[in-house]
């Protein structure tokens, strides 16, 4: 099995670092996005577009088509890694000292609060920014959980420090900066509709924190898929046990389309069971004729959504 795991960052020779997106190996490449390249004095952070035009014009052999998943995206071959950035050990290293600035020491008061809270801070990592030290005043804090049941508590836990005053709700410049970086194709309205109920975001001290939950299931890589064509379907949700996973996987109630599968953050936890839906995603089958809609086939999931209809 690889080491590697979604959120983990990978850098290599070059001073290029992609954010993991699965733990299955693909021809012995690390599936991946192009998040920041190392420049004099600092880092460069690069939306998708920017990543992948630097990579077709000087590094085109980390563009990996991957067959399994029918799917052209960023593939580093494990013997180009030169760094494995890891989301626990990093949290455990800043924890362990004195913060180096301002946002180091709000995670560091975060994970102090949790673990008032009676949570279990050793399954807590953190990625984004922060894992390679990338961070600036106005960064975010993204936080990842490892186990279920701890991701649910802590959730629970932001319910309990929000009333308690100890974290703040996000604000709208909060809220409107958060969709503005998402780049999703809800409206604000309908973003902050959806996004307000998850419980999984806060701030403190005015710098956003969010948490994302990561498990070992591997259901996801059990079949493999071909695409078919965009797709818009309305179906309710008859489980959401998996809608905070990564990816988040949705149940349906539908004639022929029994699974929603999103990689983008801004669909997790989107819809409750019994809640109807519109999706509009990529339609998929597998070799054994499993039909799928998929959300979230490049980063932003341009023109892909999953909403709640109200």
């Amino acid at each position: 099995m690889s080491s590697y795991q979604p959120k983990d960052f990978i850098e290599t020779a070059e001073g290029l670092i992609f954010a993991v997106v699965t733990a299955d190996l693909d021809d012995q490449r690390v599936l991946s996005f192009l998040r920041y390249r190392r420049i004099p004095g600092g880092y460069q952070k690069l939306s998708s577009g920017d990543a992948d035009a630097l990579l077709k014009k000087h590094y085109p052999d980390y563009i990996h088509y991957s067959k399994a998943r029918d799917v052209t995206l960023h593939g580093v071959h494990r013997d180009l890694i030169a760094v494995h950035h890891q989301p626990r050990k990093r949290l455990r290293e800043i924890l362990l000292r004195a913060p180096y600035d301002g946002i180091e020491e709000k995670l560091q008061r975060m994970a102090g609060l949790f673990a008032a809270q009676g949570l279990d801070t050793s399954e807590l990592g953190v990625t984004g920014s922060l894992l390679i030290g990338a961070q600036r005043g106005g960064s975010d804090i993204d936080l990842l959980c490892y186990r279920r049941e701890v991701f649910h508590k802590a959730r629970e836990g932001i319910k309990s420090l929000l009333r308690q005053g100890r974290l703040q709700p996000l604000d709208g410049s909060l809220w409107r900066d958060a969709y503005e970086r998402r780049g999703c194709s809800l409206t604000f309205d309908e973003y902050l509709w959806h996004e307000a109920r998850k419980y999984n975001k806060a701030a403190i001290d005015q710098t956003k924190f969010d948490l994302t939950l990561l498990t070992p299931e591997r259901w996801q890589d059990l079949l493999h898929y071909k695409k078919l064509q965009n797709c818009r379907l309305q179906a309710a949700i008859a489980d959401d046990s998996h809608s905070f996973d990564y990816p988040a996987r949705y149940l349906l109630e539908h004639a022929s389309v029994k699974e929603a599968v999103s990689y983008t953050a801004t669909y997790l936890g989107q819809a409750l069971q019994g809640e109807r839906v519109e999706i509009r995603g990529q339609l998929e089958v597998s070799g054994l004729g499993h039909l799928r809609i998929v959300i979230g086939t490049d980063r932003e999931a341009t023109d892909e959504y999953i909403k709640v209809m109200k």
